[in-house]
């Protein structure tokens, strides 16, 4: 089998048993190197063999969706920790070479998002049922990268300290007119004003996340000072003090950075701040991932900082901040696939168990491209001002230690009924 010189190549550490569609049996690895996993998979497609050859990165996803392959030995994933951990080291094969290279240079093209095209890729991921994402998400319904103090925090915790560790980064005071863009299903908006008493406008792509933020801040009575609206960062007018982005760059594109960040520096007053929080990658450039630009996020791209930063000079901003969050977002796919699995049933019955397998395959892969892969958070920190922020840094600890530990008692919840 052609495949069995990929995976002998591949796997060097821990080991992987491989039984293909006619019940042969294949070894690969070191025993003795028991880092990783011990992990079993079968075969039950002979014409999956080849598909692997020729394109493993889409159609190793799909077999697992589809059932066609199958762990018997181990979870999915210690599968995918086994396979990733092992391609950090591993020379790529020729197919594998040339397939990256093509996904590279073709990049732009696949991240061409003009507003039409934007607002269908929104659609494609945010606009499923939110009984789907109540089932994974913390009680704030937050989809992003939680901030763990240590990995005993409970992810309603972690995302607690997540909003406070955004909130001193931006330096706010009251009255603060502050944007949001990309507000999901407006938890940190809520937050900012609870907290600080700002006048904060949200703005989203999928009509399903704005009909919950609105509806939560009409709840919470405070639909005069938290506002939401259906539009696109490249529309709007006016100028606000403080601009945050949490989990929205990753759908900009390469090709449009310069155009973000340019109308980052229109909107921001001459003293404002602005925070971008955006997964990144700390090898340099490349390319998505075709398994999820197919499935899961599609005209998506996660950036290296070299090609963030040239964008952000070009706009004539400061970048007076970075910091790299590096396991935090591992931590937080393992905590929903840890929900994920104990609502598999609930989640089955709103779509099937094929959608359950692709979402179980996402979380595990993302999270182990956290792990081993060299994905990481990057929080941006941004002024048009030198004089904008403190000379020191003192004033985030100080605000963050005097609010993180006091808002869980009256964090909002989101209705499960809704």
């Amino acid at each position: 089998m052609l495949l069995a010189s990929f995976f002998k190549r591949l796997i060097q550490r821990g080991r992987l048993t491989l039984i293909d569609a006619r019940n042969r049996v294949y070894e690969f690895g070191d025993d003795a190197l028991r880092e990783l996993p011990a992990v079993t998979v079968k075969l039950h497609d002979r014409a999956l063999e080849w598909r692997l050859l020729v394109n493993a990165p889409l159609h190793l996803g799909e077999a697992y969706m589809d059932g066609t392959l199958t762990v018997e030995q181990g979870t999915l994933a210690d599968f995918l920790e086994l396979l990733l951990a092992n391609q950090m080291t591993a020379p790529p094969g020729p197919l594998e070479g040339l397939g990256a290279r093509t996904r590279f240079l073709l990049r732009r093209l696949r991240q061409h998002n003009p507003i039409r095209r934007a607002r269908h890729n929104v659609a494609h991921h945010y606009d499923l049922s939110q009984r789907l994402y109540r089932l994974f998400l913390d009680d704030d319904l937050q989809y992003s990268c939680a901030y763990f103090a240590n990995t005993r925090d409970t992810l309603e915790t972690a995302q607690l300290q997540k909003k406070a560790h955004i909130a001193s980064k931006l330096a706010l005071a009251p009255k603060h007119r502050v944007l949001d863009i990309g507000s999901g299903w407006g938890g940190l908006d809520l937050y900012l004003h609870r907290e600080a008493g700002v006048e904060v406008a949200g703005i989203t792509l999928s009509e399903e996340q704005l009909r919950v933020a609105q509806s939560r801040a009409m709840e919470a009575h405070v639909e005069q000072h938290v506002r939401f609206l259906l539009e696109d960062y490249r529309a709007l007018e006016g100028t606000y003090d403080r601009i945050v982005s949490v989990g929205m760059f990753e759908h900009v594109g390469v090709g449009h950075y310069a155009d973000f960040f340019a109308n980052i520096a229109k909107l921001l007053t001459d003293d404002g701040v602005a925070l971008i929080h955006t997964i990144g990658r700390s090898d340099g450039p490349g390319a998505t991932q075709p398994w999820i630009e197919k499935y899961i996020f599609p005209g998506g791209y996660t950036p290296a900082l070299s090609e963030i930063l040239p964008a952000i000079e070009r706009a004539g901003l400061i970048v007076c901040d970075v910091e790299v969050l590096r396991l935090h977002y591992a931590e937080t796919l393992k905590a929903w696939r840890a929900r994920l699995y104990r609502n598999w049933r609930e989640i089955a019955a709103i779509y099937d168990e094929r959608f359950c397998r692709m979402w179980e395959f996402y979380l595990a892969g993302a999270e182990m491209g956290f792990r081993h892969q060299g994905l990481v958070v990057f929080q941006l920190q941004l002024a048009k001002s030198i004089n904008a922020l403190p000379v020191t840094r003192d004033y985030m600890a100080s605000w963050e230690h005097a609010h993180a530990a006091t808002t869980a008692s009256r964090a909002p919840r989101v209705r499960r009924h809704a």
